[in-house]
This record gives structure tokens, sequence and C-alpha cells, in this order.
């Protein structure tokens, strides 16, 4: 009698283990799923803020080489056209 009891204690506990196993699973994988989706749309966003901020460097550097361009010229032109007076004084 005792170990009838025991086997089916035993059969009892191994499908209760067999229902709580399944549904942890089923747990893991639903916040497996919702981590990944948090992921893409941390990365989405990621992507699109580092996409942002290409585009105003590009915007600062192309800024930046017009005024450098600019101060050449002004400093440029009058030194030529002071190597050209010194020429033509020759």
């Amino acid at each position: 009698m005792d170990a009838t009891y025991r086997a089916d204690l035993r059969e009892l506990n191994e499908l209760n283990f067999a229902r709580f196993d399944a549904k942890l699973e089923q747990r893991l994988a639903q916040s497996d799923a919702k981590l990944e989706q948090r992921l893409a749309q941390f990365e989405a966003a990621w992507t699109v803020r580092w996409a942002a901020l290409d585009v105003k460097i590009d915007q600062r550097l192309a800024e930046t080489k017009s005024e450098i361009i600019k101060w050449m010229f002004a400093f440029g032109a009058p030194t030529a056209l002071g190597v050209v007076a010194l020429l033509l004084r020759k």
C-alpha cells in the first residue's frame, strides 16, 4: 500500500513538474520575445539618432570648409597682390 501511494505521489509530482516546466518555458519564451522587440526598438531609435548626428556633422563640416575657403582668399589675395607688386617693381 505504501509503495502504491509513493508511486501515485511520484506520478503526481512528475505531472506537476511537467506542467510547471511547460509554463516556465512558455514564460521564458514570451520574455525573450519582449526583450528582442525592445532591443529592436532601441536599435532602430539609435540608428535614427546616429543618422541625424551624421547629417549634422556633414553640415557643420561643409560650413567650416566654406569659412576656411573664404578666409584663404581673404588672406591670400593681398599676399598675391604684394608679390605681384614686388615682381613688377624690378
